[in-house]
C-alpha cells in the first residue's frame, strides 16, 4: 500500500473516532440534563420537609433554631399544647381579637341605629309620653347584636387568618404525620414555599437540632 493511501485511511479513521467521541459526549450531556430535569421535577413535587422529635423540649429547641434561621412558612404540630411553644416560635398575639372587636362595635352601632330609625324616624308614635328614642331601652337589643356580630367576626377572622377553607393538605395523607402528631410525636414542618428554604441547608438545620427522623412530604 502506498504512503498516500495510508494517510487517507488514517484521516478517515480519525474522523470516525472524533465523530464517535462527539456523539458519546452529546449523549452524556443529554443524559445528565435528563437526570437534572428529573431531579428538579422531584424537588418541585415536595410540599415540605418534616422533622420528628420524641420530647417537647427537643421540639421547642428545634422551633427556636428554625425561628432564628429566619423561616416564615413553618409550623410545629404536637399531640397536646406545649407551654412556651408560642414564644419559641416567635408568634405574636393573635389578631382574631381585632375581628371580634370590629364585629362587636358594628353590632352595637347597628342595633342603636336600627331602633332609632324605627322608633324616632320611620314610625314615630308617642306612647305614654315616652321619648321617641332612648339608649336605655335600646341597650338590650343592641347588646344582643353586639354578641352576635362579635361571634361572626371571630369565626370569619379565624378562617381568614388560617387561610381556610383549605380543601387539601398534603400532610393529612402522610402516615408518619397522622400517626405521630396525634399520638406521641412532636413534628416540625417547613414548607418548600418558604423563601429561606433550601433542600440541603434546611435538612442540615433539622439534623443539627437532633431530630429522630426526617421525611419529605409530597404535594
Amino acid at each position: 500500500m502506498s504512503a498516500a493511501k495510508k494517510k487517507t485511511s488514517k484521516k478517515k479513521n480519525a474522523g470516525k473516532s472524533d465523530a464517535g467521541n462527539r456523539d458519546s459526549a452529546e449523549a452524556a450531556v443529554a443524559s445528565e440534563g435528563f437526570e437534572n430535569e428529573e431531579m428538579v421535577c422531584c424537588e418541585s413535587d415536595i410540599h415540605a420537609v418534616m422533622g420528628v422529635y420524641d420530647t417537647p423540649a427537643d421540639a421547642m429547641h428545634a422551633a427556636e433554631s428554625v425561628r432564628d434561621g429566619g423561616y416564615r412558612r413553618w409550623d410545629v404540630h404536637t399531640p397536646f399544647p406545649v407551654h412556651g411553644m408560642d414564644a419559641a416560635m416567635g408568634l405574636k398575639n393573635s389578631k382574631v381579637g381585632w375581628f371580634s372587636f370590629v364585629g362587636g362595635a358594628s353590632g352595637y352601632t347597628i342595633g342603636m341605629l336600627m331602633i332609632f330609625w324605627m322608633n324616632a324616624v320611620d314610625y314615630n308614635i308617642v306612647v305614654g309620653g315616652k321619648p321617641m328614642f332612648s339608649p336605655f331601652y335600646a341597650f338590650p337589643v343592641s347588646y344582643e347584636c353586639t354578641i352576635l356580630l362579635s361571634a361572626f367576626g371571630t369565626l370569619i377572622g379565624m378562617a381568614f387568618l388560617n387561610r381556610l377553607p383549605k380543601l387539601h393538605n398534603p400532610l393529612l395523607k402522610n402516615r408518619t404525620f397522622c400517626q405521630g402528631a396525634t399520638h406521641d410525636k412532636f413534628i416540625v414542618v417547613i414548607e418548600t414555599s418558604d423563601p429561606r428554604y433550601s433542600q440541603d441547608e434546611t435538612r442540615e438545620l433539622l439534623e443539627k437540632t437532633g431530630c429522630k427522623h426526617i421525611e419529605y412530604v409530597e404535594d
